[in-house]
């Protein structure tokens, strides 16, 4: 590939960046530093080349269950695995700390998240989820029915929105709308309150969390066939800020825009947490670190059965076991497990690689599965920017921009002023995805800060002044993308389906990429490999009634 300058790295990385402002921050101004971080491309790509190195016989150990992955999926089986009062385990990670896309950072006067960063409510059936909030001591069972701890609901004001040179409350541009857009707006509604009312003839939902609850009737999964664009403009609709609108929410829970996502996957965002049409929006639980503070319960709940930095490289069926071998990416030494049995928790791409003897049919599977590219910063203030019209919020967006703006990491500890981190998302929307992870790697920091920079000042154009610091994290297969098709297809449906004694889990088998699906999909392979060897093991999800059954 020709070696590109700066200004076309910029233009080709963001795709259609016509609303990030690149130049505002002058390498000669600049007054701070910071560093350009990626999860460990190292260890990645000697799992991609095959390298499989040969354990001594003292590194040999054996256990009832492997995890492979320390994200949220991984993490919470072993939290299933404790709960059934399995001690013989090992979950291993190839990251210094677990978590995935749910980490967390620190500063000397906060923590602050490195991708996700709330979850909504949870429904009143969501029994393990609960059960989880639970253990964290986050529900407040004073009231006769559980209900979530206040100081964990996000405070207000929550989210505002920078449209029309000023900021207003909430995430519609309202600012710029006229009254066609605001008929327009209500019709969406009525819509979506439509088909949150739906229900099939077994009485399932048409979208509902987790999705493997919801229904799987030809009239849900047509959507799937179109975008979201495709199904707006069958409706009638052409006003420019619900489309923006619809766009930021796909960006935002995909990493997709309105012209690539999945109808199904559209709806499924506005309609999923919501029984009833009556219902307002779930709050969202919220920490200063996002769901790190969940990767922290966890992880510390794991204990000493987590291995870090323990990159696997081979998982074998055996007949009557599973053998895992890894290396400590620190010692270099190798390492071999001899497992009953092995849950999965990566992502899909990454099973042909690790599956010694990978069927084909399972390679073409994973290769049907399309994981978007994220830059995630967190930029470092020694004070807040001066607010003239809406209040600096917990979410805070730009509408004139492809990123999805920033959230504030103090916000939730209610603090107002001095020192802060702004955690700022930007999904590289690509057509190609793999053309987005080259050109994240191209990019160097000072390209970032830049960039950054220009796209803080359209609401804050003094910021520079405040800035001490901007470090940046490069996610190459951040989530899963649920482009048309791929929610309904057999490929999804199929690598859900275990291997002889080798079990999935991850957020990407239901096709979009919630906290609250990996969690599901972490307990979902536990409790498949817990049955086959137990049938007496009860399941936590497939134990609820179904949706209109009582």
């Amino acid at each position: 590939m020709a070696a590109l300058d700066r200004r076309a790295l910029l233009k080709a990385a963001l795709a259609t960046s016509s609303g990030l402002v690149a130049g505002g921050c002058q390498r000669a101004q600049r007054s701070f530093n910071g560093e350009l971080l990626s999860p460990s491309l190292g260890a990645g790509h000697q799992i991609r080349d095959g390298f499989v190195p040969q354990p001594d016989l003292e590194n040999w150990e054996e256990t009832e269950v492997a995890i492979v992955g320390g994200g949220i999926a991984g993490l919470s089986a072993a939290w299933r695995l404790q709960n059934a009062g399995i001690k013989r385990f090992q979950l291993l990670e190839l990251e210094p700390v677990s978590g995935g896309t749910s980490r967390a950072g620190e500063t000397s006067f906060c923590r602050h998240p490195w991708g996700a960063h709330y979850v909504p409510v949870p429904g009143a059936d969501n029994a393990p989820l609960w059960q989880l909030f639970d253990e964290m001591g986050v529900v407040n069972h004073a009231a006769g029915v559980p209900e979530i701890m206040e100081d964990v609901l996000c405070r207000e004001p929550q989210e505002r929105v920078f449209a029309g040179g000023h900021w207003t409350e909430g995430l519609y541009p309202r600012a710029i709308a006229t009254e066609e857009d605001l008929a327009q707006r209500i019709s969406f509604q009525d819509q979506i309150a439509k088909w949150i009312d739906w229900r099939d003839r077994d009485g399932r939902r048409a979208f509902s969390i987790p999705a493997a609850l919801a229904s799987d009737d030809p009239e849900v999964l047509t959507l799937d066939r179109i975008t979201m664009s495709e199904w707006m403009q069958t409706q009638g609709w052409d006003s420019k800020p619900l489309f923006w609108l619809v766009d930021y929410c796909c960006r935002d829970d995909f990493g997709l825009s309105v012209d690539q996502t999945s109808a199904w996957a559209g709806l499924f965002y506005f309609c999923a947490r919501r029984e009833s049409s009556a219902q307002e929006a779930p709050p969202v639980l919220t920490w200063p670190e996002g769901n790190g503070r969940i990767v922290q319960f966890l992880t510390d709940a794991a204990g000493p059965q987590l291995r870090s930095n323990r990159a696997v490289t081979a998982v074998k069926d055996q007949q009557d076991h599973v053998q895992v071998i890894s290396f400590d990416t620190k010692t270099k030494i190798a390492h071999g497990l001899r497992a009953r049995r092995v849950v999965l928790a990566t992502p899909q791409f990454l099973a042909p690689y690790l599956i010694s003897d990978c069927p084909t049919e399972r390679k073409t599977d994973a290769s049907e599965f399309q994981y978007g590219s994220w830059i995630v910063a967190n930029i470092q203030l020694t004070d807040r920017p001066a607010e003239l019209s809406y209040p600096l919020s917990w979410d805070n967006v730009f509408h004139n921009s492809r990123s999805l703006g920033y959230v504030v990491a103090t916000h939730q500890s209610g603090i107002d002023h001095g020192p802060t981190v702004l955690t700022w998302y930007l999904p590289l929307c690509n057509d190609v995805p793999a053309d987005a992870r080259r050109r994240l790697l191209q990019l160097s920091w000072d390209h970032w800060a830049e960039l950054i920079v220009g796209d803080l000042q359209q609401g804050h154009p003094h910021i520079q002044s405040l800035i001490s610091r901007i470090d940046v994290m490069r996610w190459g297969h951040a989530m899963i993308q649920p482009r048309p098709g791929f929610v309904s297809s057999a490929a999804r449906k199929r690598a859900a389906v275990p291997l002889d004694r080798i079990h999935f889990a991850g957020t990407d088998l239901s096709g979009v990429a919630l906290m609250e699906e990996a969690f599901y999909h972490g307990i979902r392979a536990t409790e498949e490999a817990l049955l086959a060897e137990d049938n007496s093991v009860p399941r936590f999800y497939e134990a609820l009634p179904r949706r209109g059954q009582g």
